[in-house]
């Protein structure tokens, strides 16, 4: 009956829907602690964390706990000229933890509406700031960008996939090359061409320093389109020449915040501090929507003035703040001290690096791109030309249905396959879905080699 009720009614996100109905995917019912248990009771490693928001696992006693207790008090008000314990504790504690200079929270319901917020933060800032530049109305980003799915922070982003279809109902960007070098264009070493990006990076910004209102860029790591790692410096240097130029630097931390690549957050590894920061996924420990934009004293500043004057920042959502998801959070955040979880990370990290080792010279899989916990090994018909498989096979996706199999839940990129462990996944856990990683690819790799 619920597989007859799914196929007849619920419409799936970034889901084939004509492909969905016939692949019985699991439809699930409990999580026991790093496991997602379906209706018949078939367990699977969550290999995704739940689409890169779970940290602790599922059914966390002290996450539920939080969430219980808070539902004693008050499960939603507004934060509309009001205000709530929990949020008010959360906004301190996300302050203390974040690169410091960032001392404004303004909350929301997911990693799209934080972006959003953050635009038009940038935005107004420059129309309201005590010497205003109206004409910075342009925003920069990097190519193969995802900053979310709503038409502001689709603008930004830039997978032709997910967003050329909306092309004219979305605001011009400016975009720069992504620092990345697995495919150069013609004439270019990978030296060379990421000295190019470097380099063209700087000429957009110098050429349209007065124009420009913000950079926004995922720092390390490109999330959706691939996995794509930078090399060292480029975050730096994204930020030496915003602060130069004055334009605003906006991170979006969303998919890799909250220790994914190593560090509390990617910011902190290269010493960048932005104007404003994205947060989401894990800030719940992946229980409930929330999301935050944390901006600096000077953008908040240019916000202030009597309510007459019209400078209020005139944007929310019914659930901003939700009591019940800061609770979670400020639980969750908690048991990131107790267990010392970023350590974990770092142990998992270098697990990931030694299991996977065994795919880097593998006849399909063109590169293993890693940071942190987040992991992306793309797929190809021929690792020498990098010769894609042909769209129809839905390689990657084959490897999904292969580690279904094998009690794994994975999702991939097209056809790079994400590992995303949980931060605070048990080391046999890690090396469970290593395995099972890898003996799908090698199942599927072989039964497409005679196509």
């Amino acid at each position: 009956m619920l597989r007859q009720w799914d196929n007849d009614h619920v419409w799936h996100p970034f889901t084939p829907m004509s492909a969905y109905r016939e692949e019985l995917a699991p439809i699930i019912e409990q999580g026991d602690g790093f496991d997602l248990i379906d209706v018949e009771g078939r367990r699977y490693l969550d290999g995704i964390s739940s689409l890169w928001c779970n940290v602790h696992g599922h059914r966390v006693p002290e996450i539920d706990e939080a969430i219980r207790a808070q539902l004693d008090r008050v499960s939603h008000s507004t934060l509309l000229g009001l205000s709530s314990v929990p949020s008010i504790e959360l906004a301190r504690k996300l302050v203390e933890i974040v690169p410091p200079g960032l001392t404004r929270v303004f909350y929301s319901d997911s990693g799209a509406t934080s972006v959003e917020v953050a635009l038009k933060l940038a935005y107004q800032y420059q129309q309201q700031k005590p010497n205003p530049e109206p004409q910075r109305n342009r925003f920069v980003t990097v190519s193969g960008a995802y900053h979310g799915d709503t038409i502001g922070s689709v603008s930004l982003g830039s997978i032709a996939l997910f967003h050329q279809v909306y092309g004219k109902l979305l605001f011009e960007t400016m975009s720069v090359p992504s620092p990345v070098a697995l495919r150069v264009p013609e004439g270019h070493t990978q030296e060379s061409y990421l000295e190019y990006c470097f380099d063209e990076l700087e000429r957009t910004l110098r050429s349209h320093a007065d124009e420009v209102a913000a950079v926004i860029v995922e720092p390390l790591v490109q999330g959706a389109a691939g996995i794509l790692v930078h090399p060292p410096g480029y975050l730096r240097r994204v930020r030496e020449l915003t602060q130069e130029l004055g334009i605003l630097l906006i991170a979006d931390e969303v998919a890799v915040g909250f220790g994914r690549t190593g560090t509390m957050f990617a910011c902190e590894q290269e010493q960048v501090v932005p104007d404003l920061m994205c947060v989401a996924k894990g800030i719940t420990g992946g229980y409930l929507p929330l999301a935050a934009t944390l901006a600096t004293e000077e953008i908040y500043s240019a916000f202030l003035a009597p309510p007459a004057a019209g400078k209020t920042f005139f944007h929310g959502h019914t659930y901003t703040g939700n009591p019940l998801g800061c609770a979670a959070a400020l639980a969750s955040l908690q048991l990131f001290r107790d267990r010392d979880v970023l350590a974990n990370i770092q142990r998992n990290a270098e697990l990931l690096t030694r299991q996977l080792a065994v795919l880097k010279d593998h006849p399909q899989v063109a590169e293993v791109r890693q940071r942190g916990i987040m992991v992306g090994i793309e797929l190809v018909r021929d690792r020498e030309t990098l010769e894609p498989y042909p769209a129809e096979f839905r390689t990657g996706h084959q490897v999904t249905l292969a580690a279904r199999e094998r009690g794994l839940i994975i999702r991939p990129l097209g056809d790079v396959i994400v590992l995303m462990p949980a931060p605070a996944m048990p080391a046999a856990l890690v090396q469970r879905l290593c395995d099972g990683a890898i003996e799908s690819i090698e199942h599927v790799s072989g039964q497409l080699a005679a196509r």
